[in-house]
């Protein structure tokens, strides 16, 4: 049997485009539509929680100011909105790295049937899944949900199951997001692997190298290893060696790390300090 495709797990962006062409969500218009009533729980929670006071509101979005009135208006009106495709919806660093309109035609199919967003929101989306502008993160507290990756967590990953069985997983998510995903990894739907992914750099201080996570630019980093999975259908950690990333980060074997359960794999990808050179 031939071996199926790597599948690549994302995080949406904070940034989004404002608008959008097409008609308002509806039950069944997106991926794994036994979310459906999830979906339309979250949304009436958030839509409620935009009538309470200017603090609540501010404390649940995580912003302030003329950024909260527009969130706030965005939230209220998620269940009416217009809407955008999540790849034209999210902009953030990670998708503009990404950049999916300057993809060859077969890695856009790629990305399109291997690429899933984990949502706060949505649960996961797929790139073409139709989306309103929200925000809304996945760690925030949302009453009477409570925690939205804890919430998500058992039937998110009911969903993810046929998706991941017997696959390659590049695991791209951050703390949050991988909160609200328990893979079995013992069963027979099991992942044939899960590789998460660290970038670091090497920082020269007091006369040695220390390495560094990167975190500011982490998700634009990530954007071009997408590109790169997409477009080799890489699906085993030492082919990273070939992998040339625009920012000068190497694959670093020495400190891959191999969890116990033999399904879990940490990579690290280094970029060596201006001193090595």
């Amino acid at each position: 049997m031939a071996r199926r495709p790597p599948l690549l797990l994302l995080p949406p962006s904070e940034g989004k485009a404002p608008g959008g062409r097409g008609s308002p969500w509806r039950a069944g218009r997106l991926c794994a539509p036994e979310l459906d009533e999830r979906r339309a729980a979250v949304l009436a929670a958030l839509a409620a929680a935009m009538d309470r006071p200017e603090p609540a509101r501010s404390k649940l979005l995580g912003v302030k100011g003329a950024a909260l009135t527009a969130a706030t208006l965005a939230d209220a009106h998620a269940a009416d909105a217009p809407t955008l495709a999540a790849i034209e919806r999210y902009t953030g660093v990670l998708y503009d790295a990404l950049d999916y309109a300057s993809l060859p035609s077969t890695d856009r199919r790629r990305v399109d049937a291997q690429v899933r967003i984990l949502s706060g929101l949505w649960g996961v989306v797929r790139p073409r899944d139709p989306v309103p502008d929200y925000k809304l993160k996945m760690g925030a507290t949302l009453p009477p949900l409570g925690r939205l990756s804890t919430w998500w967590r058992a039937p998110l990953t009911a969903a993810l199951a046929p998706e991941v069985r017997g696959r390659t997983v590049w695991d791209l998510l951050p703390h949050e997001h991988r909160a609200a995903w328990a893979p079995d990894l013992a069963g027979p739907g099991a992942p044939r692997q899960i590789i998460s992914v660290r970038f670091l750099d090497e920082v020269g201080r007091s006369g040695s190298t220390d390495l560094v996570v990167v975190s500011h630019w982490n998700k634009l980093l990530k954007g071009a290893l997408v590109r790169h999975v997409v477009a080799t259908q890489l699906d085993d950690v030492d082919a990273l060696a070939t992998f040339e990333h625009p920012e000068g980060y190497r694959y670093e074997p020495s400190l891959t790390e191999r969890h116990d359960d033999g399904i879990r794999v940490g990579v690290s990808l280094v970029k060596p300090s201006l001193r090595a050179h």
